[in-house]
Parts: C-alpha cells; sequence; structure tokens
C-alpha cells in the first residue's frame, strides 16, 4: 500500500516528532557531546509507522488539527480527502486520488470522483485506526 503507507508515515512521523523534539537542549544550557554520546535524530519514515504496529497509538486527530492549525490554508481534514492530503503535503490532484482509490482497492466508478472521495476518506480513517491511529468515534462511523 505505497500510497496509503506515505500519507500513514506523514502523520505518523509528525507525531514522533511532535512528541520527542530531536532538536530541544536538555534544562541548563547545550547537550554535552562526548566520545560515547550521540545527538538524538529524528526518526526515519519508516520508523513511525513501526511503532505504530509495535502497539503504540498516535492520536491522528490531535496531529491533523495541530497541523491544520499550523497552516497557511484552511482545511478541512476531518470530512475531506482532498483537504487531508494537501495538509500532510501529499499531491491531491485526481490522479494521485486514483492511485490511492486503487492502493486501498476501490472497487466503484472512479470517474465518480465525488463517491470516490467520500469512500477514501472513509477508508483512510479506518485503515489508519487499524495500524495504531487513535481517531473520534464519529470519524470511524461515517
Amino acid at each position: 500500500m505505497g500510497m496509503f503507507n506515505d500519507l500513514m508515515t506523514k502523520i505518523f512521523r509528525h507525531s514522533a516528532v511532535a512528541e520527542k523534539p530531536f532538536d530541544a537542549a536538555p534544562p541548563g544550557g547545550a547537550p554535552k557531546i562526548g566520545p560515547n554520546i550521540t545527538p538524538q535524530s529524528s526518526p526515519s519514515p519508516n520508523a513511525a509507522g513501526a511503532a505504530a504496529g509495535a502497539g503504540q497509538s498516535v492520536d491522528v486527530a490531535a496531529v491533523l488539527n495541530k497541523m491544520a492549525a499550523d497552516s497557511k490554508e484552511k482545511l478541512d481534514w476531518k470530512h475531506s480527502i482532498v483537504d487531508l492530503m494537501k495538509l500532510v503535503g501529499m499531491d491531491s490532484s485526481m490522479a494521485a486520488r486514483k492511485d490511492l482509490a486503487a492502493d486501498l482497492h476501490y472497487t466503484g466508478d472512479t470517474s465518480d470522483s465525488a463517491a470516490m472521495n467520500m469512500w477514501l476518506h472513509k477508508e483512510v480513517m479506518r485503515k489508519l485506526a487499524e495500524n495504531g491511529g487513535h481517531l473520534p468515534a464519529d470519524l470511524l462511523s461515517r
């Protein structure tokens, strides 16, 4: 699931970076780096997915709400797959959404963009929850 994994990784990685900032200095000054001490680095994209797979839960709504608050655009990720994809920095074109639909095994008519978009949003929310994402019940029951 290439496109879905990309989307999930962007969300989960953002969560990991927000929870454990890698460039923050400890209280009392700059970190001391010696021969046996290495500075922390940002998590790799695969680390985010692996963390969720290891049983850690990511508060997807909190991550996306924070990203939306920081965005210059007003994006309604709770209702729009296009806005969700834009919010995480993905191509949201019709071609990209058709690729995501194929990745998630959409069996409907991809020419009916409204129906496909609604299905995509619901399926992405469901798949995020399956992979360690915590979402409000109202986003999963649509």
